[in-house]
């Protein structure tokens, strides 16, 4: 009887298999053969109709790649400050990539080199990237040397660049997303490299794709439509470009921090910290026993310890990947500096958010287009983008608003009058209404207003919980906030190399 069972369930498989063949077979792109058609992929003697070979997305420079999952969100621990603006709630954070450290003064001294040398013709493009140095001015001390110093002598060169506001780590972001998807391209042979680049001629990968940037072409790649012109430049689909950098979600940004990597979704406790335990210095019994696990201020007046011992090893800011990595291989997600996020900031942004992929700050916009096609690129080689209208807005509901930042967000009462309601606060006879608050004009909390993560050498060890929110305007700047950068995940979960 046992055998037959055994026989029975072999036979079972068998027929599974050739019933139901793996995803990587029928529904594949290796095939060459469409499964739905029949007609064969990357032949122009039927149309021509490419299909890329793809096997695994790309690490960026400078990035780790963060597994995604389900955690908490929120508090773990007292809220000593009262408040109440990070109620624990279980989400789900997609897979992506985060920069191992922080940005560092090096990284964006090559920034400010490039934005010098480009845009000869503009020349207050790179003294608006330029970080506020006078952040590190105080009345009743003697910084003035990191005033000088700090962002440009090479002592510096490795510790994170401070004095940029959020706007400002936007722009960063950005640029490395171009040179980066530009290097792709030269390393391909498509491109030729072009020191020459000035002013509107810059690469710009949102400009390449829409064709309004030509370059130095080594190399376009065949074209196999035969009503083409037989040469093509790079497409999306064909998998060489990679997503943009941008600022980490501050769900991402709290998720990564943690470094909760389970073994059969099996977590013991919550960690109060990056690392282990809830102690902030290290009990693993090695050569770094006892000693501090991150920068930050110990006590009042104490930044550094005494001579001889001291606490972290830093006064202010220390070089980048100075102290042991978290579980993701982070470095400093507790410590050091601070870092802006993406999220505009609400204190209930914890309850109103999705529970999958948690982000508030949504503004959703479109390449605009004249006579069906992409508009000229403005004078810095940057495609034009345009609002979702209002039109779009009332015909497809997936649009909602273009504006998704107010404790409104996705809500259909978001897309109302904004003069409903009128200055005593009564109705003005309009059945729904856009906003009954003014953010920003009572209230330090407005749509510029965003959330800032982590501790940092400033701060005691309250600051260093991932779970703890602070927030600033987004042109503004401090000594104590920098940023790290992140990309999408695109494909699986999982890496599959």
């Amino acid at each position: 009887m046992f055998k037959n069972q055994q026989l029975f369930i072999l036979v079972l498989v068998f027929s599974a298999g050739i019933l139901f063949p793996s995803c990587k077979g029928i529904f594949g792109t290796k095939n060459k053969v469409s499964p739905t058609t029949g007609w064969e992929y990357n032949n122009p003697q039927n149309g021509g109709f490419e299909v890329s070979r793809y096997n695994e997305q790309e690490t960026g420079p400078g990035l780790v790649f963060i597994e995604g999952g389900t955690f908490v969100m929120g508090q773990n621990d007292e809220d000593i400050m009262f408040e109440h603006n990070n109620p624990p709630r279980r989400v789900t954070v997609r897979s992506f990539y985060m920069d191992e450290t922080e940005v560092t003064n090096l990284d964006y001294l090559e920034y400010l080199y490039w934005l010098r040398r480009v845009f000869v013709s503009y020349p207050e493009v790179y003294f608006k990237a330029l970080p506020d140095t006078l952040v590190w001015r105080e009345r009743l001390a003697y910084n003035e040397p990191l005033s000088q110093l700090y962002l440009r002598h090479p002592a510096y060169h490795n510790y994170p660049v401070v004095g940029v506001s959020w706007v400002q780590a936007n722009d960063y972001c950005s640029w490395r997303s171009d040179r980066v998807n530009e290097m792709l391209l030269i390393r391909q042979g498509i491109l030729s490299e072009n020191p020459a680049q000035e002013d509107q001629d810059n690469f710009n990968t949102d400009a390449y794709l829409a064709g309004q940037y030509e370059g130095l072409v080594n190399r376009p790649l065949e074209d196999l439509n035969p009503g083409g012109t037989g040469t093509r430049r790079v497409r999306l689909e064909d998998g060489i470009i990679l997503p943009k950098y941008r600022l980490p979600s501050e769900a991402e940004w709290e998720y990564a921090a943690l470094g909760m990597v389970a073994a059969y979704e099996n977590i013991a406790q919550r960690n109060l910290y990056p690392w282990e335990g809830r102690m902030v210095r290290n009990t693993n019994g090695n050569n770094s026993y006892g000693e501090f696990m991150s920068n930050f201020k110990r006590a009042r007046g104490d930044y550094m310890g005494v001579a001889g011992a001291l606490n972290d090893g830093a006064d202010i800011t220390s070089p980048v990947g100075t102290y042991p990595p978290n579980d993701y291989g982070l470095y400093n997600m507790a410590g050091n500096v601070a870092e802006w996020v993406s999220d505009v900031y609400r204190p209930l942004s914890h309850q109103d958010v999705s529970d999958f992929s948690p982000y508030r700050g949504n503004v959703f916009t479109k390449m605009k287009l004249e006579d069906g096609l992409p508009a000229e690129k403005d004078s810095l080689g940057r495609m034009r983008v345009e609002p979702v209208t209002a039109n779009e807005i009332a015909t497809r509901t997936n649009y909602r608003t273009a504006d998704n930042r107010d404790y409104l967000d996705g809500d259909q009462m978001s897309m109302i009058d904004r003069n409903a309601w009128s200055s005593n606060g009564q109705q003005n006879g309009n059945d729904t209404i856009n906003k009954m608050y003014n953010y920003g004009q009572s209230s330090l909390i407005s749509n510029s207003t965003r959330v800032v993560k982590g501790g940092s050498w400033k701060d005691g060890v309250y600051y260093l919980n991932p779970a703890v929110r602070r927030y600033l305007d987004q042109d503004m700047a401090t000594n104590y906030i920098g940023f790290r950068c992140a990309m999408d995940r695109v494909g699986g979960p999982v890496e599959t190399k």
